[in-house]
């Protein structure tokens, strides 16, 4: 059986040549424009859909974030491809389940390999199309590459039961079995990564997927399609429908109420998640969702002040402020406040670089998009208006378009809008407390709960404020916490379930129990 793949990547790399639509007018001249350029040999503008490039009747089209330019423009799906794809991955379903798990993870080791060896083609698509540092995404590719290769080796360890029954002439079963068609719907922010997170984890299981991107970032999502058709992955097993914004409405319901589907797993704000939550309500679907957080960030008084700046710039100023784990809330106890503050600010003038992703000293790319910009200049100026300061930043950056100056605040209480939401972008509020019930009564008066930090050198003040953060993840004396091996998710409106570790790919398996009578 494990000879199947090399056949079926060779018949994928037949399929991709003949079927890659033609690259679009001033596709050329954008392949000249130098470190930025797009790699032509991983861009597809097309959709996926059982294993072939299709078109749709309209494009869309998608921007650098950095310059405003256009980097080409993308199959724009709508219903009726959504449910071609999902018909797609239904049909490819059974053949995959019952693929061994040797063969599953084999081909997920060879997407793995893949993404390794493409990983400089795969940076430069992110940075162009999301606008983060090369570096960082970089990093995201190994880290995204790094699910391929954990449920790769997880998929051999899908292990049922043996109950001891209560008549000797019974035997109890355990079975564990794939859930079937699963629809993945991804953020912008890190447009490789949220998607391998739950793709490994549902083909390692023996699902098939349709990923629906970002309509901000859809090309990291069809590159890994290109990668995927090379891995040998079988036609239908991992399908992409890339859509606009208008268009994103009508699919998101498709997806999320064809009987077809069996699964769905989000990532996103916790407004979308709960509408997702009640389209899925309705043929009551398996759902995971990683949504909305808005992470406080403690130091105590005993804490390595250091440090503790050291894990404040990782954990704010990753990906200009764009991540769902990142700090959004700085509390700063009494004692250590004016030292910790002062530190800080010296820390981001020093250290953080604003400009193009392209550019090897920038620390701090755009955001995504003028929207997203304004909701933090909201946020400052509510918060100065209300008394807060600016220690440094506050305002827009001289390059313009969406870059913003690395910002923080002193003098912020819980009654500015900054503490009271995600602010998603480069903006550090800090609260000043007095004692230890205090802050934990300030981290935990959020109705989300994803991620929270805290600094501190007191043992038995670690074990009190780990157990009472309400989140489902916690950093301690650590302003960065995630990786493979660990269960990714949150409590309260932080979403539904677990990615990543042992635990991610249950959210893809059923528990089936046989009753083995009459022996």
């Amino acid at each position: 059986m494990a000879s199947l793949l090399p056949r079926r990547a060779a018949a994928a790399a037949r399929r991709r040549h003949l079927l890659v639509p033609p690259p679009p007018p001033g596709a050329a001249a954008a392949a000249r424009r130098g470190s930025s350029a797009l790699p032509a040999a991983l861009v597809r503008r097309a959709g996926l859909v059982g294993g072939r490039w299709v078109e749709a009747p309209a494009a869309f089209p998608v921007q650098d974030p950095a310059s405003g330019e256009e980097l080409g423009r993308v199959a724009d799906c709508g219903a009726a491809e959504a449910r071609a794809a999902v018909r797609a991955a239904h049909e490819a379903g059974a053949a995959w389940g019952r693929l061994p798990a040797k063969e599953r993870s084999a081909g997920l080791r060879r997407w793995y390999e893949l993404m390794v060896e493409n990983k400089d083609e795969l940076a430069r698509i992110i940075t162009a199309e999301n606008g983060k540092p090369l570096k960082e995404a970089q990093g995201e590719v190994l880290y995204s590459a790094s699910f391929l290769e954990w449920f790769a080796e997880e998929a051999r360890r899908i292990y049922g039961d043996v109950i001891p029954a209560s008549a000797k002439d019974r035997r109890i079963l355990v079975l564990k079995q794939p859930v079937g068609v699963a629809a993945i719907i991804t953020p912008w922010n890190f447009p490789s990564a949220m998607i391998t997170r739950k793709v490994g984890a549902a083909l390692a299981a023996g699902c098939t997927v349709v990923v629906k991107p970002a309509e901000d970032t859809p090309l990291s999502a069809l590159a890994l399609g290109e990668l995927a058709n090379q891995a040998g992955i079988p036609a239908g097993v991992y399908n992409v429908v890339p859509c606009s914004r208008q268009q994103t409405p009508a699919v998101g319901e498709v997806l999320c109420t064809d009987p077809l589907v069996a699964k769905i797993s989000f990532t996103g704000s916790t407004a979308t998640g709960k509408i997702l939550l009640k389209h899925a309500a309705g043929t009551v679907k398996r759902v995971s969702m990683e949504l909305g957080g808005h992470a406080p960030f403690i130091v105590f008084d005993s804490a390595d002040v250091d440090r503790a700046v050291a894990g404040a710039l990782a954990s704010k100023y990753r990906n200009s402020g764009q991540t769902c784990v990142c700090t959004n809330r700085f509390l700063v106890q009494k004692g250590i406040h004016d030292k910790f503050v002062e530190k800080f600010a010296k820390a981001i003038e020093r250290e953080l670089h604003v400009g193009s992703g392209f550019d090897a000293k920038t620390t701090q790319g755009p955001l995504i998009n003028e929207k997203a910009v304004e909701k933090v200049e909201r946020h400052i100026n509510d918060a100065v208006s209300q008394g807060a300061s600016i220690v440094t930043g506050g305002k827009r950056h001289s390059l313009g378009k969406n870059f913003f100056e690395p910002t923080l605040l002193s003098n912020v209480t819980t009654k500015m809008l900054c503490t009271q939401e995600e602010t998603f972008g480069p903006l550090a509020p800090v609260i000043k407390f007095e004692t230890e019930a205090e802050a934990i009564a300030i981290a935990n008066a959020a109705d989300v709960g994803l991620a929270g930090y805290f600094y501190s050198q007191d043992p038995a003040q670690i074990w009190r404020v780990a157990e009472q953060l309400e989140v489902g993840m916690v950093g301690v004396n650590e302003g960065i916490v995630s990786s493979v091996e660990s269960p990714f998710g949150g409590v309260k409106q932080s979403g539904l379930g677990r990615e990543g570790s042992k635990y991610g790919i249950d959210e893809y398996l059923e528990i089936k129990y046989v009753c083995f009578g009459g022996l």
